[in-house]
C-alpha cells in the first residue's frame, strides 16, 4: 500500500484512540485493542492473521513488563506498609537538619518513588508532607508538596520498574533496560536540584488558596518532631491477618500496628501475642538501592567485560532487572518483615494486594504493545516515523515529540510513551544506533509523556486534591513544573546524545 494511505489510516487510528477515551470513556485496555484491530484491517494484514498478530504483540510486550510491573509494586507494597516513606523522610530531616525539611523530603520522596507507583507514593507521603510543611512553618503544604509531586512523576515517567518506560524499553531495545535504569536515576538527581529551586520561585512569586476541606486538615494537623523518641515496637495479637496499618507516632509513622483475623484464637487458647519493629531508616534505603546497584553492575559489567567471559555472564544473571528485583523483594519480605515481627499471612496480603493496581498497568501496557506490533507489521510505523526523518526531523525529537503530542491530547503517559514508541520503533530498528543512544531515545519519550500535563492527566488531579489547589493553581504548580523538567531533561538527553554520537 502506498505511503499516502498507511499515513491516512495512521491518523484515522490515532482520532478514533483519541475519541474513544476521551469523549466516550472507554478503558484504555479496550480501546487500544479496538484501534489495533481496526488498524490492522484497514492497512492490509491479511484477515487470518490479525488476531495472531494481537496475541504477538501482547505476548512479546508482556515478558518484560509483567515481571517487572509485578515485582516492583511488591517491593513498593513492603516498603509502603512497614513506614518506610516516613523512616525515610524523618531520617532525611534529622540528618539535614531541621532548617531543610524540604530538600530532605525531596530526597525520601525520590528514594519512595522508585519502588512504588505515583499515585500510592504520593498519597503515602501527603501526611508526611503535612507534618513537615507545618514543622517548617508554612501556611499551606503547597510549598513541600508540589516539588514531591513533580519530583515523583518525573521518577515514573523515567525509572524503572514503572510501566511506561518499561513497554517503550521492551519496544525498543529490551536488552538496555539496565542501562536505562540507571541513565535515569542519574537524570533525575540535577532534576531533585531544578524543582526544589523552580518550585521556591514560584512559591515567592504567587500566592495560593487552599480549598477548605485541605485548609481544615492542615490546621488540625500535627507538626513533626525530630527529637522525640520514635515508637520502637508495639504488641500484636498473634495470628493476625491483613495488611498492617501504619500507628500514629509523632508525625514519624511510628510502629505497626495489625487487625486481628476474626477467626484468630481468643482467650486462654490463644497464642502468644508478637512484637512488630520498625526497621532502620538505614536498612529500608538499602532495600530500595540493592536492585538498583545490582542492574548497575550489570550494565557496567557489560561495557567493561568481553562479551561471553564468565565474569560477564555472572553480572548479566545478577544485574537482570527482574532478578535483581526478585532478590530486593525476597529479602525485604524476611528483612523488613519476618525480623520486625510480620506474620507470613500479613506479608502474602501485602504482596497479593500489591498485584490488584499493577494487573490493569499491565494489561493496558500490554494492548499498547499489540498496538505497536500493528503498527510496525502493516508498515504504518515505517511509513509515518519515515517521513518525518526524510523530512529532516532527528530520530531523537521525533520520538520526544510524539510522546509529547499524545501526552497533551489524552492524558495518560502510558498510553503517550507506547504510542510514540510503536512509531519510531521501525526506525530505530533499523538504524544503526549504539547502546546508549537507544537508551537515549526511549528517555527522550519518557521526558515527552512528562511535559504539558494538564487538566486530562490524573496525577494533575491527585496532586491538586490533596493539596487543596484550585486548577489554575494547579496549571501555575503541576504544568509549569512539569514542563520545565521535561524539556530541561530533553536538553541533557540531547546534548549526551551530541557527545555519544
Amino acid at each position: 500500500m502506498s505511503t499516502a494511505y498507511l499515513i491516512g489510516v495512521a491518523v484515522l487510528a490515532i482520532a478514533i484512540l483519541l475519541f474513544t477515551v476521551m469523549k466516550l470513556r472507554w478503558p484504555a485496555f479496550i480501546s487500544l485493542l479496538f484501534v489495533s484491530v481496526l488498524t490492522a484491517v484497514l492497512a492490509g494484514i491479511p484477515i487470518q492473521d490479525v488476531i495472531p498478530t494481537v496475541i504477538e504483540g501482547m505476548g512479546g510486550t508482556l515478558g518484560n513488563v509483567a515481571l517487572l510491573v509485578g515485582l516492583g509494586p511488591m517491593l513498593g507494597g513492603i516498603i509502603e506498609k512497614t513506614g518506610g516513606a516516613e523512616i525515610i523522610a524523618h531520617r532525611a530531616a534529622e540528618v539535614l537538619g531541621e532548617k531543610r525539611l524540604g530538600p530532605a523530603l525531596l530526597i525520601a520522596s525520590g528514594l519512595v518513588a522508585i519502588p512504588i507507583f505515583f499515585d500510592v507514593a504520593f498519597i503515602i507521603l501527603v501526611p508526611i508532607i503535612f507534618s513537615f510543611a507545618k514543622a517548617a512553618g508554612h501556611r499551606s503544604p503547597i510549598a513541600l508538596g508540589a516539588p514531591v509531586a513533580v519530583l515523583m512523576v518525573f521518577i515514573h515517567n523515567a525509572v524503572p520498574p514503572h510501566p511506561g518506560i518499561v513497554g517503550s524499553t521492551t519496544l525498543l531495545g529490551p536488552e538496555q533496560l539496565g542501562l536505562v535504569t540507571v541513565l535515569g536515576i542519574l537524570l533525575a538527581i540535577p532534576m531533585g536540584f531544578l524543582v526544589f529551586f523552580l518550585s521556591g520561585r514560584i512559591m515567592r512569586s504567587t500566592t495560593f488558596s487552599v480549598s477548605p476541606e485541605v485548609a481544615q486538615k492542615y490546621a488540625d494537623a500535627g507538626a513533626a518532631r525530630f527529637v522525640a523518641a520514635r515508637a520502637g515496637a508495639v504488641t500484636v495479637p498473634a495470628g493476625s491477618g491483613g495488611s498492617l496499618a501504619a500507628g500514629s507516632g509523632s508525625g514519624a509513622g511510628g510502629a505497626q500496628g495489625a487487625s486481628a483475623d476474626a477467626d484468630a484464637p481468643s482467650g486462654a487458647d490463644a497464642a502468644p501475642a508478637r512484637r512488630v519493629t520498625e526497621p532502620s531508616a538505614a536498612t529500608v534505603i538499602a532495600m530500595i538501592l540493592l536492585p538498583i546497584l545490582l542492574i548497575a553492575c550489570g550494565t557496567i559489567g557489560k561495557v567493561l567485560l568481553p562479551e561471553g567471559s564468565p565474569a560477564l555472564n555472572v553480572l548479566s544473571f545478577l544485574g537482570a532487572p527482574g532478578f535483581a528485583l526478585l532478590v530486593a523483594g525476597l529479602l525485604s519480605m524476611y528483612i523488613l518483615g519476618f525480623r520486625h515481627g510480620w506474620g507470613r499471612q500479613d506479608l502474602a496480603d501485602v504482596m497479593d494486594g500489591a498485584l490488584g493496581p499493577a494487573a490493569i498497568v499491565v494489561f493496558v501496557t500490554g494492548a499498547g504493545g499489540v498496538f505497536a506490533k500493528v503498527l510496525t507489521v502493516s508498515g504504518i510505523g515505517t511509513a509515518v516515523s519515515g517521513l518525518l526523518v526524510d523530512a529532516g526531523v532527528p530520530v531523537l525529537l521525533l520520538a520526544f515529540l510524539l510522546a509529547l503530542i499524545f501526552k497533551v491530547a489524552q492524558g495518560s503517559g502510558t498510553v503517550a510513551t507506547l504510542t510514540a514508541a510503536g512509531l519510531v520503533q521501525s526506525t530505530v530498528l533499523a538504524g544503526d544506533f549504539s547502546a546508549i543512544q537507544v537508551a537515549l531515545i526511549i528517555l527522550a519519550i519518557g521526558m515527552g509523556s512528562l511535559a504539558l500535563s494538564h487538566i486530562n492527566d490524573s496525577g494533575f488531579w491527585i496532586m491538586t486534591r490533596f493539596l487543596g489547589l484550585s486548577v489554575a493553581g494547579g496549571l501555575k504548580t503541576w504544568t509549569l513544573m512539569c514542563t520545565v523538567l521535561g524539556f530541561t531533561g530533553m536538553a541533557i538527553i540531547s546534548l549526551a546524545w551530541l557527545i555519544v554520537s
